[in-house]
């Protein structure tokens, strides 16, 4: 542990990978000589825990705290844990008015929760099988009245356009939600991100505002941006990021596919990549 550690947070999906599960080799190097180098290298996501762990394992760090469910839940490393880690902070909430309020105002939505054991509860087919492997399907009204950490809403028949005003003209309230790239909505407790878990996990670590980086490409993100940029660290948003997300970094990276965050990690001081060709495979 030294004085210059740096907390580094990254979002995962558009940002350290693509839709097909690829990491960029530059990417996995300069992770690699970040960790090295003695900064707290994590990952922060929309994620359930367990879509999250392989990507960990696949990068090969092990930092403290893994923040998943968009803030909804953070881990802690525990080498007792079957997979490393177990949760220790869980936020949850009631998604009932939610859940209600969504369908009457969305025709042909489908709807899934996380429990704060990790597993989906969800009615209506979702894209490419999303909660199948990890879930189970009910009925709508089984999806109400237990505590969840996540609310999830999909509406692959509207436009996001339409979307976003209907969500919009919903009326909800005592949640925090971000709609993703697609008619895609992620609803977490009322004042919970990824900014605030974060805030805990580095007040845990006692590392300084200014000495925070953390990277990202979609809404959900936003909150860690903003939250980055108030305490006077780097806030990184993706170059394929929406406008509203650019807005909220103060630091503008390539877009994924021009290796934009492995660009942007190569900025930080601190130890030499490996050379060589480097297989995340």
């Amino acid at each position: 542990m030294t004085d210059n550690r740096m907390l580094i947070a990254l979002d995962i999906d558009g940002t350290i990978l693509d839709s097909n599960g690829d990491i960029p080799d530059l990417t996995v190097r300069q992770i690699e000589r970040l960790q090295r180098a003695g900064h707290e290298v994590m990952l922060a996501t929309g994620r359930s825990a367990s879509d999250t762990l392989p990507i960990r394992e696949r990068l090969g760090i092990e930092p403290r705290f893994i923040v998943s469910a968009n803030g909804a839940m953070t881990l802690e490393r525990d080498g007792s844990a079957k997979d490393g880690y177990t949760p220790l902070w869980v936020e949850t909430f009631n998604p009932t008015e939610t859940l209600l309020r969504l369908k009457g105002a969305l025709e042909g939505a489908r709807y899934a929760v996380e429990s704060p054991e990790g597993v989906f509860r969800y009615s209506g087919r979702f894209p490419d099988g999303t909660f199948e492997a990890q879930g189970v399907e009910v009925e709508f009204e089984e999806l109400l009245h237990e505590e969840v950490t996540r609310l999830v809403v999909v509406a692959p028949d509207q436009t996001l356009e339409d979307f976003m005003a209907r969500v919009e003209g919903s009326g909800l309230h005592s949640v925090s939600y971000s709609v993703g790239w697609t008619s895609w909505l992620d609803i977490a407790p009322d004042g919970v991100n990824k900014g605030t878990a974060l805030e805990r996990v580095r007040q845990e670590l006692d590392i300084a505002p200014e000495r925070v980086v953390v990277a990202g490409d979609g809404r959900n993100d936003i909150e860690m941006l903003e939250w980055a940029k108030a305490g006077g660290g780097r806030a990184v948003s993706m170059g394929n990021a929406p406008q509203e997300v650019i807005d909220a970094g103060n630091e503008l990276a390539l877009d994924f596919f021009h290796d934009g965050l492995g660009k942007a990690l190569a900025t930080i001081p601190g130890g030499t990549p490996k050379i060589g060709p480097h297989s995340d495979h």
